[in-house]
């Protein structure tokens, strides 16, 4: 029985667009973050809401460059 190859779960077709999208998404929840630091005061703030903001947009911006560079060739 020979080995079965080893592929993606996602089509080759899609690694353009999920980087553009992934990227566009992470940097507008990075700009929210930034923009919600600046504009309420220290008692106001909630540290749910910039754990969770910070960690979405994390995932997103870890994401986006890997289809980049999935996209580009670089196969990692």
């Amino acid at each position: 029985m020979a080995p079965k190859p080893i592929t993606s779960p996602v089509p080759d077709a899609w690694y353009p667009t999920l980087s553009v999208f992934t990227l566009a998404i992470g940097l507008v929840l990075t700009a929210s973050f930034f923009i919600y630091e600046a504009t309420s005061s220290r008692k106001t703030r909630s540290l749910a809401q910039e754990l969770t903001t910070g960690a979405v947009a994390s995932v997103f911006l870890g994401f986006g460059p890997l289809f980049l560079l999935l996209a580009s060739g670089v196969y990692v």
